[in-house]
């Protein structure tokens, strides 16, 4: 692939997905995108298009509006007359990459999801480092004996 794009959004509107006429599973969401700073900030809204097996797995069901994600596919561009009669432009990503970043929506959520677990004190937090430091081979600091045999 030679024309790629990547970028962290925020999804606009619930994912939306359906079969095309040859069988194909489609997901599509609409994802903006904020550049620039203060006065000179835009919003600039791609719809992505996730396809095939990817599109029919669970993700739709994590892929809410104001859910942060980060997309990389190919960008494509695409013209079209509106109910208006006025010519338009929309950019499409044809993705390949779809993952969740930032906040997760809590209608989102799966039933099995656990939270993760929050330390009472920086002592609790060291003694679980300490402890699967002991279990590594390498320890700490990440260093094995066979590392004096490395050459380079």
């Amino acid at each position: 692939m030679s024309n790629v794009i990547s970028f962290t959004g925020t999804v606009g509107r619930d994912a939306e997905v359906r079969s095309i006429a040859s069988g194909q599973t489609v997901l599509n969401i609409a994802v903006a995108n904020n550049i620039g700073f203060g006065d000179k900030q835009q919003t600039i809204w791609f719809r992505v298009a996730l396809w095939g097996k990817r599109a029919e797995g669970s993700l739709k069901d994590y892929l809410k509006k104001g859910q942060q994600v980060f997309i990389s596919g190919e960008l494509t561009q695409s013209e079209f007359v509106g109910t208006d009669g006025v010519k338009k432009t929309t950019l499409e990503i044809n993705a390949n990459i779809v993952d969740l970043v930032g906040k997760r929506d809590s209608n989102a959520q799966p039933a099995q999801a656990q939270p993760q677990q929050a330390y009472q004190s920086p002592q609790q937090a060291y003694a679980d480092v300490q402890a699967i430091a002991a279990r590594s081979p390498a320890g700490l600091n990440g260093s094995y004996a066979e590392d004096n045999e490395i050459p380079f």
